[in-house]
């Protein structure tokens, strides 16, 4: 196996004490006794903790938004339901892979802070606007109103966050870890039943001409 890089090291420790210390209570010595590497190492690789918060922030939303991005381009020859399912899908497989890091970024959005704000403003308006038109899409009768919709975007945000950020929970609670494959596929299975009855089926039934 290849020998880590110092920068991916430090990357993998700041993960880790986010995640037991939060951010505010990890300080740069923390994470350069956990990476072995030099304090000035993180000074010069990130600029600091706050740009090591950023570039977390930047690699999770990055990869996140751009399964959804694939998607939205699919539209041109694909069902819209399906490229919402595949968005879906690869949503909760790179969170699986990633689970550290997801519920790391998850928990650390919910708390309001001037960092937060300045760092996710952009990404979460990119969000709204990639599901909205994967929704609108399905809604091709206008069945949903502006308000139905902006609920359902509310929903399936909260259904793909909420393992991730609540794996403890999950764990304990329902002997299931939000890491494992089994999970995800199962997991999955539920927010595909979910998108037909909240959005196909309903939209199918209720735009039915009399």
């Amino acid at each position: 196996m290849a020998k880590m890089s110092t920068k991916d090291s430090i990357i993998d420790a700041a993960i880790s004490l986010f995640n037991i210390k939060g951010y505010s209570g990890t300080s740069v010595r923390d994470i350069a006794k956990k990476a072995r590497v030099n304090p000035a190492n993180i000074s010069y690789y990130f600029d600091g903790k706050q740009g090591l918060l950023e570039k977390c922030f930047i690699h999770f939303f990055e990869a996140y938004l751009a399964f959804f991005e694939e998607e939205v381009q699919s539209l041109k020859f694909d069902r819209p339901e399906n490229c919402l399912k595949r968005a879906i899908y690869k949503i909760l497989y790179f969170q699986s892979t990633n689970h550290l890091l997801a519920r790391f970024v998850w928990r650390e959005v919910s708390i309001d802070s001037q960092i937060v704000r300045e760092i996710t403003s952009s990404y979460f308006m990119k969000e709204r606007y990639l599901i909205k038109k994967l929704i609108e899409e399905i809604n091709a009768g206008k069945v949903f109103s502006n308000s139905d919709i902006h609920f359902l975007i509310i929903q399936l945000r909260s259904l793909l966050t909420m393992p991730f950020l609540n794996g403890q929970y999950l764990r304990e609670v329902w002997n299931v870890s939000p890491h494992e494959r089994y999970f995800v596929e199962k997991y999955y299975q539920h927010l595909d039943r979910w998108i037909e009855e909240s959005l196909v089926s309903r939209n199918s039934r209720l735009n039915i001409p009399v």
